[in-house]
């Protein structure tokens, strides 16, 4: 074991400390620790690194991976002083959640065995067989439903809705996106969808007047998540539905000046709160893309229930 010098002067670093706590409550792998604290590869693994050769921390190789645990007899004065530095640590509380996630993502075999088909549709050549042919098939299966698309931008999912919903509500805060998707509308004989000027924030629909809200890749455009997130809540039917479909945290800081991004993105654990705290319950999210190029965005779909 370590000094209590040289253990103390590791621990001077506050997320040296959060990966201990981590450590000290479950094994993890690195892609786990950086999935949790939204921190890249090469930084959790030079911690961890730090962390090992001070015989603090141990791994095993599990297949292809490395899975790190706290030492076989660590210092229980250490760790109580760990522990007793949560207060301290303003992400402690959002570690231990997104390590909720993590751990019930574990269980989830059935989700993996499902990814894996996913993975090989489209790899093979089947007569008839696309992704444009099950899209159509979901589509079907949908009720006629009411609609919010809110930061529609020129309204693409809005219009593939509308072959199927009762009515779309498509919402966008740029005149000439609302202008161009009124056109498109009207060019392709789409009566049920209907474009309005507006916030996310302050959205221009009544109170109760959608069964689902949709934010399609735009929640990370709002200035305040939280109030876009309240407002969906309100505009939803008893028993309606939000859907967030956006990208999970990353660190490609050109995309605020590329995309108009006002942030990189959210983690699992902003997102759980961000609708927890509009009300709504049933929260489900997942992971449903992992692009193979650089910079590897993730797509993350979280869903709730009013």
């Amino acid at each position: 074991m370590a000094s209590i010098l040289k253990a103390l002067k590791l621990l001077a670093e506050p997320s040296r400390v959060r990966i201990l706590l981590l450590l000290e409550r479950e094994d993890l792998s690195v892609a786990e620790l950086q999935e949790i604290l939204a921190m890249g590869q090469s930084t959790i693994s030079t911690y961890l690194a730090q962390l090992r050769q001070a015989d603090l921390v141990e791994d095993r190789r599990t297949g292809k991976n490395s899975i790190y645990s706290l030492k076989a007899g660590a210092s229980k004065e250490m760790l109580a002083m760990l522990r007793g530095s949560l207060d301290e640590l303003p992400e402690a509380a959002d570690d231990a959640a997104a390590l909720e996630l993590v751990l019930a993502r574990r269980q989830d075999k059935m989700r993996a065995y499902f990814d894996e088909l996913a993975g090989k549709f489209g790899k093979q050549y089947v007569p008839g067989r696309s992704w444009q042919g099950l899209a159509e098939t979901l589509l079907m299966l949908m009720p006629p439903l009411v609609i919010a698309d809110l930061g529609a931008g020129e309204g693409t999912v809005s219009q593939l809705f509308a072959r199927r919903a009762k009515r779309v509500i498509a919402v966008d805060n740029s005149e000439k996106m609302v202008e161009f998707g009124s056109e498109l509308a009207r060019n392709h004989g789409v009566k049920n969808l209907e474009y309005r000027l507006g916030d996310l924030e302050s959205l221009p629909i009544a109170k109760g007047e959608v069964d689902v809200a949709l934010f399609s890749q735009s929640l990370h455009h709002s200035q305040h998540p939280e109030r876009a997130m309240a407002e969906a809540h309100r505009i939803l039917k008893p028993n309606g539905r939000v859907l967030v479909l956006d990208l999970m945290k990353h660190h490609f800081e050109e995309a605020r000046t590329m995309y108009a991004d006002l942030r990189l993105g959210f983690t699992k654990v902003e997102l759980q709160r961000l609708l927890t705290g509009a009300g709504f319950s049933n929260i489900q999210l997942a992971v449903v893309h992992r692009e193979t190029e650089a910079p590897h965005f993730e797509t993350v779909l979280a869903t709730g229930d009013k």
